[in-house]
């Protein structure tokens, strides 16, 4: 059956079922016009021919003033978070299990509690006992942070509309339920209605809420990908279990820059910042031996020094391994493909072992000089001098290519007594770095300064 047409005043808005000269509600005369349905097609299936209210539209030249921000003290944490917490934003933190992301976030609910936000801390994996006596062991029970144990998210949602806080923290998204999804709490669909609804109350009541996401095995955050396209930011706390150091990387910001890094030490009183993170890492280096070489890095926008340790020996294997930690395997294939082609140095039948110390994880190709380097020094039993830096990205013709933030990277170096730096010519090193910077065209140069002629 065909559906009625539809008239509407365009004075004031008004529907009526049939035209007519003068509008009935605002007395006007000859405003009123027939509507097209807003979609074709059945009701059921589409929007039909029931429209909507108009949104303001703006230019992209309108200026408003930037989010405020609260600031934590945690400044390792702030610094992620892109200068702090902005009002009504949903942040989604993800990490293995036991690395201290419950650590981390009641330590920072504590911290913006005692800067007089308002802060409720909701566990749905741990009873409020085991939260308290968490808060006890990091000596934070006198921070007034209100807590629950819940897992029901429509008591959750009406609880946080009447309390009205600043800041909430979901602990976690997969143990969240929504009574009007048939599948079990951690399916995907439980997963995404939940996120949707803690998500649209943060825009819609001006509270910042923070989501603890489980991991697959992969690293993933698990769950539908729609769940980080739906929040603000997505933090990844990183780190191995068997070193102390935890990374805090942001790999998507609304609000602030993308690959940002905060560098954490678990200790037994919690987390502590490390305000120069390549001092820590290089704190356990010991004596320089061959295969070991430390890389001048960039880690979002702050410098990062990482000692980078390689291990090459023969192989009673058919098929030689190939054991990557703290960077990309098939980048290391790359490079040893790179190395016999154009430089003519083979590693066949050798076993090829790379890691990189402290637990760090390395991206960037900048480190693929330093790789080489290390791969070469174990290869060669020759150990590349203790005050050098090396950088540079690699490419498959055995060029070196330059890379960003040069001077920020020497300036890191020198802070930390390296006296020279082996870099691809073309970098802008800038001025007053105060190191001695050598510089190189391509692999094959590079191996005949560093370690002689091939």
């Amino acid at each position: 059956m065909a559906k009625a047409p539809s008239f509407t005043c365009q004075a004031c808005g008004a529907s009526h079922t049939k035209w007519s000269g003068r509008c009935e509600a605002c007395g006007a005369w000859n405003s009123i016009v027939e509507e097209k349905p807003l979609s074709a097609g059945p009701a059921s299936k589409t929007l039909g021919g029931r429209r909507g209210t108009p949104v303001m539209l703006t230019d992209l030249a309108t200026e408003e003033a930037p989010p405020p921000r609260a600031r934590s003290g945690v400044e390792e944490f702030d610094r992620v978070l892109g200068g702090g917490l902005v009002p009504a934003s949903a942040i989604l933190v993800g990490g293995d299990p036991g690395i201290g992301k419950s650590t981390l976030l009641l330590q920072a609910a504590a911290s913006f509690a005692r800067k007089g936000l308002k802060c409720i801390y909701v566990s749905g994996e741990e009873a409020s006992a085991q939260v308290r006596m968490r808060a006890a062991r990091l000596g934070l029970t006198d921070a007034p942070v209100r807590l629950a144990a819940e897992t029901n998210l429509r008591d959750i949602l009406t609880t946080l509309e009447a309390e009205k806080p600043d800041l909430a923290v979901i602990d976690s998204i997969q143990t969240m339920w929504a009574d009007n999804v048939e599948s079990a709490p951690g399916s995907v669909a439980q997963v995404r209605a939940a996120s949707h609804e803690l998500t649209s109350f943060a825009k819609r009541h001006g509270v910042s809420v923070v989501l603890v996401g489980h991991v697959t095995k992969d690293g993933q955050i698990a769950g539908p990908r729609v769940v980080e396209h739906m929040v603000d930011t997505v933090l990844y706390f990183e780190g191995e279990r068997g070193h102390q150091f935890r990374i805090l990387r942001a790999v998507k910001n609304r609000f602030g820059p993308a690959d940002e890094i905060g560098v954490f030490e678990m200790t037994g009183g919690g987390l502590a910042e490390v305000a120069n993170p390549s001092a820590l890492f290089l704190s356990e280096r010991e004596k320089p031996a061959p295969g070991s070489v430390v890389f001048a890095g960039i880690e979002g926008t702050r410098p990062v020094l990482v000692e980078l340790q390689a291990l090459v020996a023969p192989s009673p294997l058919a098929q030689p391994r190939r054991s990557v930690l703290g960077w990309d395997a098939g980048r290391l294939a790359m490079i040893l493909a790179v190395l016999e082609a154009r430089v003519g140095i083979p590693f066949a039948g050798l076993d090829v072992y790379l890691n990189v110390a402290g637990g760090m994880k390395i991206s960037e190709p900048a480190a693929d000089l330093a790789v080489a380097a290390a791969l070469l020094s174990a290869r060669e039993d020759v150990g590349v001098p203790p005050e050098t830096v090396v950088f540079g990205e690699i490419s498959l013709s055995g060029a070196l290519r330059p890379v960003s933030q040069a001077e920020n990277r020497l300036k890191e170096a020198q802070k930390l007594g390296f006296t020279t730096a082996i870099a691809p010519a073309g970098s802008k090193f800038g001025e007053g770095s105060g190191m001695r910077v050598r510089t190189m065209d391509d692999l094959v140069s590079f191996v005949g300064e560093v370690f002689g002629a091939g």
